[in-house]
């Protein structure tokens, strides 16, 4: 398995994620046999071929996908039509996915479509600075690239091409802790006056998690994003269907037929044994004693959450549920933002003590504007990065960002 395991996979996943004492050596390439070995991935199947019927019906042409310029993208959707054509059925599965029925992945955006604009009229708009700061770090616009697991699903340069189109675009990066790349391979990527921040799963093994921190600490991170809102994670049916591991060795076919192996589980459960499902609100000193980084929780979805976060003495919240991957049925975070405005503000709390975020659903600027004129600070985007990362590479996330 390790022939589909290393493409997606860091170099460091093991010493990352697993106790030390799992940590037995290096596997003896003399013991192993043909049967333990994974049959290579099957190739890209291309895109499905469409019928064009001419007018007098009488003949049909076949046309394969043809993949337009960078320049006739003229929006994020136009990104996601792209890489669903041109990714991998496996990785479009595991990006695309979301928990259960996918009400709340579909509600995600139209919940900024519910929210109508009030123009005002005759102001002087000859030059227009969209630029701001993100935790104090300056941004061209109010946005910046949330974390997301296994970029190299997307494109060879994964993660690599995410931060250095951040630097690009004018945005920060959250770094993922489920990358592709390693820490340090990211970390080098940066330019040299780039400022990212992290995004933390908590590990269950304490240490591991505050080994990772210390490392990032030491990089000059600037922000820990601990995500809270996946002590287990969602049933992605999608994702499941195409099941992660697609071909296992001979020698578990015995244990398969009987049931002991479940192989439907898809990539979200194969990477998410290292979570701690005890994570709880009594462990928030110990992550605040762990490092001097400003501390936010991702994934917060009601007033009464981040009231608490701010009255623990945390940085900031990121309003989200995920973007739709976890409990289905959840409210999107740009309709939870203003009862946690409302309630922050009877607890004490200003812009400038406590910072609130949202994400998911962000397709267009509008919706950004919409979220900063209900009180966030800004709006992570993560899908349509790696969306039209897949699509055109480092070069389509910058066009991305450009269109927002």
């Amino acid at each position: 398995a390790t022939a589909q395991f290393d493409p997606i996979h860091p170099k460091d996943i093991m010493d990352k994620l697993l106790k030390p004492s799992l940590t037995m050596g290096v596997v003896d390439a003399a013991t192993m046999k043909p049967e333990h070995v994974a049959k290579p991935p099957q190739a890209h199947k291309p895109a499905p071929k469409k019928k064009a019927v001419k007018a007098d019906a009488a003949e049909e042409e076949v046309e394969e996908f043809k993949k337009p310029p960078l320049a006739a993208m003229l929006n994020s959707f136009d990104f996601e039509s792209v890489a669903r054509e041109v990714m991998e059925p496996q990785a479009w599965g595991y990006y695309s996915s979301g928990g259960d029925d996918e009400i709340t992945l579909r509600d995600n955006h139209l919940a900024f479509q519910r929210i109508t604009m009030r123009p005002r009229i005759l102001v002087n708009v000859r030059e227009i600075d969209m630029s701001t700061k993100i935790l104090g770090v300056p941004a061209a616009l109010p946005l910046y690239f949330t974390a997301t697991a296994l970029a190299k699903l997307a494109h060879q340069e994964g993660e690599l091409a995410i931060v250095k189109a951040a630097k690009k675009a004018g945005v920060p990066y959250m770094l993922p802790t489920l990358s592709s790349y390693t820490l340090d391979e990211m970390l080098e990527a940066r330019a040299p006056d780039q400022i990212v921040f992290s995004q933390l799963y908590v590990n269950p093994e304490r240490s591991r998690s505050e080994e990772y921190v210390a490392k990032l600490e030491k990089a000059g991170v600037q922000a820990l994003f601990v995500t809270v809102d996946a002590p287990q994670l969602g049933r992605r049916e999608k994702d499941m269907r195409n099941k992660f591991t697609q071909q296992g060795s001979d020698v578990q076919g015995d244990e398969e037929d009987d049931g002991g192996v479940d192989r439907s589980q898809g990539a979200t459960r194969a990477i998410s044994s290292y979570i701690d499902p005890g994570l709880n609100w009594e462990d928030v000193p110990w992550l605040k004693s762990i490092t001097k980084m400003k501390v936010l929780l991702k994934g917060v979805q009601c007033a009464e959450d981040a009231v608490q976060a701010y009255n623990a003495g945390l940085a900031g919240c990121v309003l989200s549920n995920h973007g739709g991957r976890q409990l289905d049925t959840c409210r999107a975070g740009i309709e939870v933002l203003p009862e946690v405005m409302e309630a922050l503000k009877e607890a004490g709390a200003t812009k400038e003590t406590f910072a609130v975020f949202i994400d998911g659903g962000v397709r267009r600027g509008g919706d950004i504007f919409k979220a900063c004129a209900l009180g966030a600070q800004a709006c992570g985007a993560g899908r349509p990065v790696l969306y039209s990362l897949a699509s055109y590479g480092q070069n389509g996330i910058v066009r991305m960002v450009h269109m927002l």
